[in-house]
């Protein structure tokens, strides 16, 4: 992980292998950037001109050894208009720099932001390093590539805003820790990442931060009566594994915030078998648990002073003589029967048992986080996750922490006219309904289970990962929202 940090000097006498300082639109220098000028004579305006820079967030110019600056290098960023930079723009900045700076084996680098916005865009660049410097390793033969020099990013802001930036780095430096770890698990293979694996990262998580974890095979579900859970597990050789973290921050008794995460570490759909192209993406349907993993790995780094609950159901959805067929019905932890008519709607069978078990909990809140429907990445693309929930001040709170952190959430309608469509004749529900509002009748079908407490479930099947090309992998999302939520609750 890059160590990031805080210091204060002019950026001429600034001693790192690089500088960082913005330029804007027009190639109107920012404060930082005219010290640079000063101190080199004009050198620094002069390369703009000859470079016909056009300060486009994201674009760098590299130049070294300017006459009268202590560091070698001076990175010249884009940063658009001459006022904050949007945070999308910001995130691509450090992800620029760092970049720049891994390209150059630098071990080191000072970035100064602009005066405009400064902290708020020193939280999305911080992002956008550790966006940079995230590298996957696990099943790749890193002999074959030089090992990354880059160790430290340092962020200048402007004088006055000391404290108020340290306290803003701490909580994006551990939301960015969170992120890396969602990424790497769900980046793994699924012969790699299986629910064995992620209970064995779950207690490795709990021993080096500090939390409460309890990992729960195959005869303690049965115990607990999960059989719509385990329905799902039918075809498989993978024994399932439910996982509870417990943070204790708050006064012993208080009620907690409880986080759900679907971890299906790989969805071969069951008997009703998905298509085999791209099939390969379902190793992230694991996300929601993943996201679990790196929300409660960033509050045992922030410590906050409340209680918050992480509940992880994994398993695989597999096809085989054992397997769950369409038609089969099953009784869930609530005492609710559930008619199987689509073996690929398993998500919401795994995560309706966990529900139920967070009742425990006497929680002020609930959150269950899913790729759980192609549909909701019709209804909002690669851009918003969908939001649904049954309290106006909880999804209120969750789309304001969406919108902090760039990371959004759109909300999607929630109501009783949706839940005729599950009805059945041989259950007191079917796993699925129609294809119209599929994204909302599945969240209808988890709100049954969601009746005795505040619940917003987050379907995050088109922001959890990028499925082609060069930034194929894992995005994170949405930690940060989820991170921001909490400590905003502070």
């Amino acid at each position: 992980m890059i160590d990031v940090t805080l210091r204060s000097e002019r950026p001429s006498k600034t001693k790192a292998d690089a500088v960082a300082v913005a330029v804007h639109d027009g190639r109107v220098l920012s404060a930082a950037a005219r010290d640079i000028d000063e101190a080199s004579g004009g050198a620094l305006a002069s390369a703009l001109k000859t470079a016909a820079f056009a300060a486009k967030a994201g674009q760098v110019l590299s130049l070294f050894n300017l006459p009268g600056v202590a560091a070698a290098r001076v990175f010249a960023y884009g940063a658009g208009k001459a006022q904050a930079l949007e945070a999308k723009d910001a995130r691509a900045v450090g992800r620029a720099v760092a970049q720049g700076a891994s390209e150059q084996q630098l071990a080191e680098v000072t970035l100064f932001t602009p005066v405009e916005g400064a902290i708020a865009a020193m939280r999305q660049m911080v992002l956008g390093v550790g966006d940079a410097t995230s590298r996957y390793v696990e099943t790749k033969n890193v002999s074959l590539k030089p090992a990354p020099t880059l160790k430290r990013v340092r962020f200048a802001l402007p004088d006055g805003m000391a404290k108020e930036g340290a306290d803003a780095l701490r909580v994006t430096t551990a939301t960015s820790h969170g992120i890396e770890f969602t990424k790497y698990l769900g980046n793994l293979p699924p012969n790699h990442c299986t629910p064995t694996r992620l209970g064995e990262e779950a207690k490795k998580l709990g021993k080096s931060h500090g939390l409460k974890v309890t990992v729960m095979d195959r005869k303690a579900i049965e115990k607990l009566g999960m059989g719509s859970f385990l329905s799902v597990t039918n075809g498989s050789e993978e024994p399932p594994r439910f996982i509870v973290f417990e943070y204790q921050g708050g006064k012993k008794g208080a009620a907690p915030t409880v986080f759900v995460g679907k971890g299906v570490t790989f969805d071969s759909g069951g008997i009703s078998l998905k298509p085999g192209a791209d099939m390969d993406h379902m190793k992230w349907d694991m996300s929601g648990a993943g996201t679990v993993f790196g929300v409660m790995k960033a509050v045992a780094e922030l410590k906050p002073k409340q209680n918050i609950v992480g509940l992880v159901v994994a398993c695989e959805n597999m096809p085989s003589g054992r397997a769950t067929k369409p038609g089969d019905v099953f009784k869930s932890m609530s005492g609710q029967t559930i008619e199987v008519l689509n073996t690929d709607a398993e998500g919401r069978l795994i995560l309706c048992d966990a529900l139920t078990y967070a009742e425990r909990f006497k929680p002020r809140a609930v959150i269950d986080i899913a790729t759980l429907t192609g549909a909701c990445v019709v209804a909002l693309g690669k851009h918003n996750a969908g939001l649904f929930s049954n309290n106006d001040a909880l999804a209120d709170a969750l789309l304001a922490a969406g919108r902090r952190t760039n990371d959004r959430l759109w909300r999607m309608p929630l109501e009783e006219d949706y839940q005729e469509a599950l009805d059945s004749n041989f259950a007191d529900m079917a796993n699925v309904a129609g294809r119209d509002g599929g994204a909302i009748t599945a969240a209808c079908f988890l709100w049954r289970f969601a009746k005795k407490y505040d619940w917003a479930h987050l379907d995050i099947a088109g922001v959890a990962y990028r499925g082609a090309g060069k930034e194929k992998g894992a995005t994170g999302r949405p930690v940060a929202a989820l991170v921001d939520y909490v400590m905003a609750g502070e």
